[in-house]
């Protein structure tokens, strides 16, 4: 990477190519005319790919391509997008514009950025009515009737597997990166295991020291967009991840735009790209949220009967890579996650199993009060996290209010002091939560699975 470089003056955003061979995927990317960063995705044991899934091979790796950009672009957020292979198709062009636009919705808002008519993928001309139609579905490959799960190490994606599980389906345990926690807990699922790298540009870190924009991305859709070469390379018809509706739910709006921490975890995105994989990779994969119909309420009560796993999963983000003997090494007790995972599982397990897994009482404990302010959405907006929507919060803290082992946890009688006389009561039941939605997109042959959720 060239010193000279000032990556916020960057003028154009390449993208240069999109390679395969051997198990590696090398993603070439560069502003302006600058040095060429390249991203390589390691695919473990990869067969020989059958020729009659070569084009849709070709078609996922190049929206793998684009997608990946996404960790580069906002780098220098330039205003000019180029491809070296020319403009998209429409559909194409429409699923990126809504993916750089909404999914760093949050950077741009931290950065003071605007990224509405910035964000504008080349694409092919207008359409007309002899354009091909955006719902003509690509051939069908024959995939096998096997699925994708990706696993990220907290109770989502466990319950998500053993709901698979349960109508004994034929499922492999997915994730990208080498994170021994999330190793551990695909190991304990007893699925097939598939381990994917991620190895990002060097010259990123070279542009963060030269004063690059930084921040949050929508990772979601990258890990997807890795899965969808994965389904076709090794063969598998469904990628089913583990995203709640309450992800859908926006943790702000500003100037006039929702801003989701969680946008590429929500449901339009699922739909946006799984539209996508039906048009132009293969009729027979589908990409789904096996969790969509569920509250977060709903998936900590499946979880509750989860016995096995509560040893070993975490979704502390602060403490994720620390794995030590004690409970408490897998939660540091003061992120958002912490107490949301703690919150959410308190009305569905008895409070002494509930110590044992985090080490201790949170709830109990006066300096965590702005933490679990921000979750009721009490004097602060939702925090940028994997966190549930503010009204659920305050459904599970009304619960325990109500229930005498909890009543006299200090943010408890807080809660019932300072915060419920400002609240409708006729809003706070827990069991509207616990309701499935009908709204969802898994497929046909994984709807069994719903009813293992409950």
């Amino acid at each position: 990477m060239t010193a000279t470089i000032q990556p916020r003056l960057t003028q154009v955003f390449r993208f240069l190519h999109a390679r395969y061979a051997d198990g590696v995927a090398e993603l070439a990317y560069a502003f302006d005319d600058g040095e060429a960063l390249v991203e390589r995705i390691r695919f473990p044991n990869a067969p020989a790919l059958p020729a009659e899934r070569q084009a849709a091979f070709d078609a996922a790796l190049k929206l793998l391509h684009l997608v990946a950009g996404v960790s580069y672009y906002k780098a220098g957020v330039p205003p000019t997008i180029a491809l070296a292979d020319g403009p998209l198709d429409h559909a194409t062009a429409d699923l990126l514009d809504a993916l750089y636009l909404h999914g760093l919705a949050e950077f741009a808002y931290r950065n003071g950025l605007d990224l509405r008519g910035r964000v504008l993928f080349p694409r092919l001309g207008a359409e007309t009515k002899t354009s091909t139609p955006r719902e003509a579905c690509a051939p069908a490959l024959g995939l096998p009737h096997r699925t994708l799960v990706p696993i990220g190490g907290g109770k989502d994606s466990l319950v998500a597997v053993e709901a698979i599980k349960a109508i004994g389906a034929e499922a492999t345990a997915v994730w990208v990166g080498n994170s021994p926690l999330i190793a551990a807990c695909a190991e304990r699922t007893g699925l097939a295991q598939l381990n994917i790298q991620r190895e990002l540009a060097p010259g990123l870190f070279e542009l963060n020291r030269l004063g690059a924009w930084n921040g949050h991305i929508p990772v979601t859709a990258v890990n997807s967009a890795i899965l969808a070469v994965a389904a076709v390379l090794y063969g598998h018809d469904s990628i089913a991840f583990a995203n709640e509706r309450s992800a859908s739910a926006a943790t702000l709006e500003y100037d006039g735009q929702q801003v989701n921490h969680q946008w590429s975890k929500g449901y339009a995105f699922e739909q946006l790209l799984g539209d996508w994989l039906h048009t132009h990779v293969a009729a027979d994969l589908d990409y789904c949220s096996l969790l969509r119909p569920y509250s977060e309420l709903a998936i900590t009560r499946a979880f509750a009967k989860l016995t096995s796993y509560f040893d070993i999963f975490s979704s502390c983000n602060r403490n994720f890579k620390l794995l030590g003997p004690k409970p408490a090494d897998r939660w540091c007790g003061q992120c958002p996650k912490c107490h949301f995972v703690f919150l959410a599982l308190a009305p569905f397990l008895p409070k002494p199993r509930l110590l044992s897994i985090f080490g201790r009482n949170l709830l109990d404990d006066e300096t965590q009060a702005a933490g679990f302010d921000a979750l009721l959405e009490y004097q602060e907006h939702k925090p940028f996290e994997c966190v549930g929507e503010g009204a659920e919060a305050r459904a599970a803290m009304f619960a325990l209010s109500q229930r005498p082992e909890w009543a006299e946890d200090a943010l408890i009688a807080r809660f019932r002091s300072e915060i419920l006389p400002q609240l409708d009561a006729t809003q706070l039941a827990l069991d509207p939560w616990l309701q499935p939605s009908p709204e969802h997109r898994v497929p046909p042959r994984l709807q069994p699975a719903l009813a293992a959720i409950g």
